[in-house]
C-alpha cells in the first residue's frame, strides 16, 4: 500500500546523510520532496499543507541545528509528525460494563463491511468474548447469506430473522431496524458478550442511507460505530468521511485493503480530518488478515523502518511452546539437529503467515522489495513435500540418502533430484548453525553473507549472482568399511564429551543469553540460503 511513499520518503532522508549542517535551501528542498511525495499518495491537500507546515517549523529551529546529526534528526522530525497524522495514539476498544458490547459497522457498500464483521469478530473470539453477528443489511443482494457464509469460517452464530434481497431486480424487504433490536435481545437471551451489526451500505453518500444507518444507532445506542472505508478511493476518502461524520457519527475508523497497490492517502488524511482514530485495519482475505492499527508501527512502516513490534506478536499467537521446549532442550544437550525438527521449525514458521508481510515488516527491506515479491510463498510447501516424502531414518540421518532413495524421494513430492539435492545441502549449512550455536558459539558466517541486495539472490524468482562462487570444501563422510566407521564413531564420542558445556542461549529465543545486536546483512543472507532454492 505505502510502497511508492515509502520509496520516496526513503530516497528524500537519503539525500541529507553525511551532512553536518543543514542549511534553510536543503530543509526547503527536503520539505518540497514531501510534499510532492504525499501528493503523489492522494493525501488530502489541508493535510499535507499542516504536515510540511509542522515539519518545516521544528526542522528550522533549535531542534535540528543545534543536532550531532541533523539528518537523522529530520527523519525523528517527520516519524512523529506521522505519527501524529494517523492518529497520534492506539485506541483500544471501549466494551461495556453492564450486557453486551454493541459495535455497529456503518460505510459505503462495497468498502469490506460484512467481511470486516467476520474478522473482528474472529478477532474478539480469540481474545475471551463471545461474539454475535446481526445481519441488519437487507438490501444488498445477498449479504445475508454472505455474513452466514463468513460467521461459519469464523465459528461465530448469526442472527438473520430476515432473508434480505437474493437478486438484483428484488426489491428490499424487512425492516433493518427491528431486526438490529430483535439482534440485542437474542443476545441478552444467549449471553453474548458482544454484538457486531453489520447495516447497509450505497454506491454513494444519499439521505437514505444516512437516515437508516442513523435510525439503527438510535434504537440500538452502540457502544462503539465503527465508519469502515476502503482504504483504495484515495481523495474520496475525506468526503465519505466527512459525510459518514455529520450524519450518522463515529467513534472509529476501520481500514480495509491495505494490502492493495493504491497510494493510500486515506489511511493519512481520515484521522486528520475526522479527529477520529483509525482503531482497525484489514489486510488481506483470510480472517487472520486484521489487526489493531497503532500509528506509531504504522509511520515507522512507512519510513522503513520495519515492525518488529507486530512481528513479535504474529510470532507468539502461533509460538508452540512445548515444540520449543523440546528444541531448546535439544540444542542444550548438545543433540543434532535433524530434517524433522527442520520440518517442524518451517510449519511454526507457515503459521505464522505470509512470508512476504514478515519480511517486509524488518527494517530496511524496502530496498530489496522486488527480491521480496518475486519469492515464491509455494517454496516452504514444496520443501515440506520433499521431506514429508523421506523415511524416519531419511530425516533423523541425511546420511543414508544415496542416489536411489533420492530419486524415490524426488518422484514421491513431485520434485526434481536436483531439487532434493538442493534442500539436503542447505539443510546440513543449517546443521552446522545449530552444531556451533549449542556448543556456546556465533551464529557461522554463510557464503554471500555480503551485502543486503545481493543477498536475497538465492531466494525463489529473484536474480541471482552471475559472479564466480567460491569452491566449496567438500565434507568427509562416514566410511563404509564397519571397522573403520566404528572407530570414527568412537573419535567421535570422545570429541563431544571433550566439548565444552553446551550455551543456555538457543536459536529459537528462549536462552537467557543476553540479546546481541544483529547483522541485518548477514541475517538475510541466511535466510535466503534456508528458503531459497
Amino acid at each position: 500500500m505505502f510502497a511508492n511513499l515509502s520509496d520516496r520518503l526513503t530516497e528524500t532522508f537519503r539525500n541529507l546523510r553525511g551532512k553536518g549542517r543543514l542549511s534553510e535551501a536543503d530543509i526547503d528542498g527536503t520539505i518540497r520532496e514531501i510534499r510532492r511525495a504525499l501528493l503523489d499518495a492522494d493525501v488530502a491537500v489541508p493535510v499535507v499543507r499542516t504536515f510540511t507546515s509542522n515539519i518545516r517549523e521544528r526542522a528550522l529551529g533549535a531542534e535540528v541545528s543545534g543536532a550531532l546529526n541533523p539528518g537523522q534528526q529530520v527523519v525523528k522530525i517527520v516519524n512523529e509528525e506521522l505519527i501524529g497524522i494517523l492518529g497520534g495514539e492506539t485506541r483500544a476498544m471501549r466494551f461495556s460494563k453492564t450486557g453486551p458490547t454493541v459495535i455497529m459497522l456503518a460505510g459505503l457498500q462495497g468498502a469490506g463491511k460484512t467481511t470486516l464483521a467476520g474478522k473482528l469478530a474472529h478477532h474478539l473470539k480469540q481474545q475471551g468474548h463471545t461474539p454475535l453477528l446481526v445481519a441488519a443489511d437487507l438490501q444488498r443482494p445477498n449479504a445475508v447469506t454472505q455474513l452466514k457464509v463468513v460467521g461459519e469460517r469464523a465459528g461465530v452464530p448469526v442472527f438473520a430473522p430476515e432473508a434480505g434481497v437474493t437478486r438484483e431486480d428484488e426489491r428490499p424487504r424487512g425492516n433493518p431496524v427491528k431486526v438490529a433490536k430483535k439482534g440485542l435481545k437474542e443476545a441478552e437471551q444467549r449471553q453474548h458478550s458482544v454484538v457486531i451489526i453489520d447495516t447497509a451500505g450505497r454506491l454513494g453518500i444519499d439521505q437514505e442511507l444516512m437516515r437508516q444507518a442513523a435510525d439503527i444507532r438510535k434504537a440500538t445506542e452502540p457502544d462503539e460505530v465503527l465508519f469502515v472505508i476502503d482504504a483504495m478511493i484515495g481523495q474520496d476518502a475525506v468526503a465519505t468521511a466527512t459525510a459518514f461524520q455529520e450524519g450518522v457519527d463515529f467513534t472509529g475508523v476501520v481500514l480495509t485493503k491495505l494490502d492493495g497497490d493504491a497510494r493510500g492517502g486515506a489511511a493519512l488524511s481520515v484521522a486528520e480530518v475526522t479527529g477520529r482514530p483509525i482503531m482497525f485495519a484489514s489486510t488481506g482475505e483470510k480472517l487472520d488478515d486484521f489487526e489493531v492499527f497503532h500509528p506509531d508501527r504504522m509511520a515507522s512502516r512507512i519510513l522503513d523502518m520495519g515492525d518488529i513490534l507486530t512481528l513479535i506478536e504474529q510470532a507468539e499467537r502461533t509460538f508452540d511452546q512445548a515444540e520449543a521446549e523440546r528444541m531448546a532442550e535439544k540444542v542444550t544437550k548438545g543433540e543434532d539437529f535433524t530434517l524433522a525438527d527442520f520440518l517442524s521449525q518451517m510449519q511454526q514458521l507457515k503459521n505464522m503467515g505470509s512470508m512476504k508481510k514478515m519480511l517486509t515488516m524488518l527494517p530496511g527491506m524496502g530496498q530489496i522489495r522486488d527480491q521480496i515479491e518475486n519469492f515464491d510463498e509455494r517454496e516452504l510447501v514444496r520443501t515440506e513435500a520433499i521431506i514429508q516424502s523421506m523415511t524416519p531414518l531419511e530425516r533423523d540421518n541425511p546420511k543414508v540418502l544415496n542416489g536411489s532413495r533420492r530419486a524415490r524421494i524426488a518422484k514421491g513430492s513431485g520434485m526434481q533430484v536436483s531439487d532434493v539435492n538442493s534442500l539436503v545441502k542447505r539443510f546440513e549449512q543449517a546443521q552446522q548453525m545449530m552444531r556451533a550455536m549449542s556448543r556456546g558459539g556465533s551464529m557461522p558466517q554463510m557464503p554471500g553473507a555480503g551485502g543486503a541486495p545481493g543477498a536475497f539472490g538465492g531466494l525463489p524468482g529473484g536474480k541471482k549472482s552471475k559472479g564466480k562462487q567460491a569452491p566449496q570444501r567438500k565434507v568427509k563422510g562416514k566410511s563404509g568399511n564397519p571397522a573403520k566407521r566404528a572407530q570414527q564413531e568412537a573419535e567421535a564420542r570422545t570429541r563431544a564429551a571433550s566439548a565444552p558445556a553446551a550455551s543456555q542461549g538457543s536459536a529459537f529465543g528462549l536462552g537467557q543469553q543476553a540479546p546481541q545486536d544483529v547483522d541485518r546483512d548477514a541475517l538475510n543472507a541466511d535466510l535466503s540460503k534456508y528458503l531459497g532454492r
